[in-house]
């Protein structure tokens, strides 16, 4: 039974977390009062060089040279549950002969997708307060004027939405293939 829709919808959803690893979650604008251009960081789910042209990190000795990474405590915890959710989606898709437990482990998988976009959400809304990043430490130089501006609606925060959708429709599509087997079974 892999060439049911719902297996499509659960290879989707796999497919759509390992993506989350290739984008970032959200992007931080600070306007460069010097003229050269805004500086934008990232904040990602991997880990990605520095592309500030510094050894000693100072904020006035900085030379920006491109975007940098927005450096989270706790951004292991959103890799670790983009992980789960894309295991759980891939583990389901083998369990057509348990269609009761494919529905329940979709379902976990989807309830394990809201708690993924609600911090994604938290902490890419708070994610420049008090973590000592570029930007943080270059507005309190003067290098950088204005206010640090976040943009959420990156593709690191798109797919996990997608994602969600795709779980109700394999869950969806699960319960109507249950539905048909037991109207089946009363019919013998």
């Amino acid at each position: 039974m892999l060439q049911r829709i719902q297996s499509f919808f659960l290879v989707l959803a796999v497919v759509g977390i390992i993506m989350l690893f290739k984008f970032p979650i959200a992007s931080y604008t600070l306007t460069n009062p010097m003229g050269n251009g805004d500086i934008v960081s990232e904040l990602s789910l991997t880990n990605h060089e520095s592309r500030y042209n510094s050894e000693n990190k100072d904020p006035m000795n900085i030379t920006y040279i491109g975007q940098d990474q927005v450096q989270l405590s706790g951004r292991w915890v959103l890799s670790v549950i983009a992980v789960i959710i894309g295991v759980v989606a891939l583990v389901s898709i083998f369990l057509f002969k348990n269609r009761i437990l494919q529905m329940r482990v979709v379902a976990c998988g989807a309830l394990l997708n809201v708690v993924y976009l609600f911090l994604i959400f938290f902490w890419a809304i708070n994610g420049m307060s008090g973590n000592g990043g570029y930007l943080e430490a270059l507005q309190h130089a003067g290098y950088g004027s204005g206010a640090i501006e976040v943009n959420m609606w990156t593709p690191g925060t798109i797919i996990p939405i997608i994602t969600l959708i795709l779980l109700y429709l394999a869950q969806r599509a699960i319960r109507k293939d249950e539905i048909k087997v037991r109207a089946a079974d009363r019919l013998r």
